[in-house]
């Protein structure tokens, strides 16, 4: 049972491909069934199924749920797969709990920072991989008469995408076990307040009139041109490529500070393929679970699917964007992407946008995102 139904023809392709290799290879007559339920319901339905002893042999889900799904005893262990040697350390980690890999990742992420290639090449730019040098990037991008960074802040969600990458690049880089503690009421946003240094970067070098600006204006505005980089993830692409085709669009890790270890891609695995433990036909589910990331088939899978490689199995062409995010997660230089409390992102988000507007100080950012952080343990 899997839970994107806007890809049903590639899947069932690829069951009928896995039947013929059963069959040919194994001499075993398999048939898959394959449901996908609606995404809006997907959910309530897998739960019902897996609570009511009518599980699927294998099922989709996001990795965030994985732990979860994990303590009722609804995956199993495939840290001893053939298909754990093919996938990316930092991808691993994100479908792994204990060290234990827990889940096949299918649908994965990576981003940073957007910028337009053709300005930098012009102004002899390349991607920066500390503060300093991307202080130095928007001087010299504003002696060319380039506005550096693209600002929509109109949506609360866009600015607090500068928390997510710079709490990503110090907790990753800096403080493994800041979040954690801050689960644990034990730490505090003080310990990370260097992540202004960076933001401050970017809004004193940004376009003006930030709070009127939505996402998808300020997607297509900074594929025209109107500023060279945009703090905004690669999902903003297709909006980006209608509005101007041949946009020579990259991607950088930001930078936080003078360390480059700690200047990351942020990589988050949204849609996993588990196998559940209780399964009457668990062998074949595992073959299964395997085949998807097939030594030789998984690339066309993958690419049908517009899906980001995460594998050493995937040999295909992508997006030039796409290739920038996924050269930085093949050399380990990306985190797993923080789960934080949702009602923590929303105040940093509005939050952002009062610094913005100059209502609040760094110091009452601090004080009022650790009292949001308790009041959520709290609810937990």
């Amino acid at each position: 049972m899997m839970s994107f139904p806007q890809y049903m023809e590639q899947w069932e392709n690829y069951t009928k491909q896995f039947e013929k290799k059963m069959l040919s290879e194994e001499n075993i007559n398999v048939h898959v069934h394959l449901e996908m339920p609606s995404s809006d319901q997907y959910e309530s339905v897998l739960q019902t199924r897996l609570s009511g002893n009518d599980a699927p042999d294998l099922y989709t889900l996001h990795c965030n749920n994985l732990r979860v799904y994990n303590d009722a005893g609804y995956l199993s262990d495939l840290s001893n797969e053939p298909l754990a040697d093919m996938i990316y350390e930092n991808v691993k980690k994100t479908v792994s709990i204990d060290g234990k890999l827990m889940a096949v990742p299918i649908e994965s992420q990576a981003w940073g920072v957007l910028y337009n290639k053709a300005i930098f090449k012009e102004c002899n730019l390349s991607a920066p991989e500390t503060l300093t040098d991307l202080k130095n990037i928007c001087k010299t991008l504003k002696e060319k008469g380039y506005t550096p960074f693209m600002l929509a802040f109109q949506e609360q969600w866009v600015p607090q995408l500068m928390t997510s990458l710079t709490l990503g690049d110090i907790v990753s880089g800096k403080i493994p076990d800041w979040l954690e503690r801050m689960y644990q009421n034990k730490g505090s946003y003080k310990e990370v307040r260097e992540i202004f240094d960076v933001i401050d970067l970017i809004i004193s070098n940004g376009t003006e009139h930030a709070m009127e600006q939505g996402s998808e204006t300020g997607a297509a505005d900074f594929a025209l041109g109107k500023a060279a980089m945009f703090v905004q993830g690669t999902w903003a692409a297709n909006t980006i490529m209608t509005a101007n085709p041949e946009m020579e669009l990259g991607v950088f890790a930001l930078p936080i500070n003078e360390d480059p270890s700690c200047t990351l891609i942020n990589l988050s695995t949204s849609t996993t393929l588990a196998v559940y433990p209780g399964s009457k036909e668990r062998e074949l589910a595992l073959k299964f679970a395997n085949y998807v990331l097939d030594e030789n088939d998984s690339s066309a899978l993958f690419q049908s699917c517009s899906f980001n490689p995460l594998a050493k199995c995937h040999k295909y062409e992508v997006f030039p964007w796409v290739t920038d995010a996924s050269a930085y997660v093949a050399s380990g230089h990306a985190y797993q992407d923080l789960v934080l409390p949702s009602s923590v992102t929303d105040e940093q988000g509005r939050l952002l946008q009062e610094y913005y507007v100059g209502t609040v100080t760094v110091d009452e950012i601090i004080e009022r995102l650790d009292a949001a952080f308790k009041t959520a343990n709290k609810l937990k």
